[in-house]
């Protein structure tokens, strides 16, 4: 259930401005662009700025634009409204939220040399890891 307030809208221009102009080297590149549907109580806001920039907005796994994201919701849902957040260049949608997780860099699997299965008495399959080997003097 949504809170009402008989406030006007937010202004998620100058929130989203607030929020994401620190990350950047040249906050003037931020270009934010906000539409809103009256009849469904919707917002878009599309970003977009230096994709030299992108690793600082986006944070270690996103955390920085999910956070973003939090607050701007936050803000929409005081006056009833569902909020989208989208930025310009950026290649997944997720729910309508772009996340640019699909091209964050991820580690590898482990090698099958790294690990062996082996089956107890039990029947039951553990995984039992291979100790390395050292070198003695």
């Amino acid at each position: 259930m949504a809170i009402k307030s008989s406030t006007s809208t937010p202004d998620y221009i100058g929130l989203v401005r607030f929020l994401i102009q620190p990350f950047l080297e040249s906050p003037e590149s931020l270009s934010i662009d906000c539409e809103t549907s009256p009849t469904r109580n919707r917002v878009w806001i599309r970003i977009a700025f230096d994709n030299a920039d992108k690793g600082k907005v986006f944070g270690r796994g996103g955390r920085n634009i999910q956070a973003i994201r939090t607050c701007v919701s936050a803000a929409a849902q005081l006056v009833g409204q569902s909020v989208y957040l989208d930025i310009y260049g950026s290649n997944s949608d997720r729910d309508g939220l772009s996340l640019d997780e699909d091209t964050a860099e991820r580690l590898p699997p482990p090698r099958a040399r790294d690990r062996q299965i082996n089956v107890n008495n039990s029947g039951s399959n553990r995984p039992n890891f291979i100790k390395p080997r050292t070198r003695q003097a």
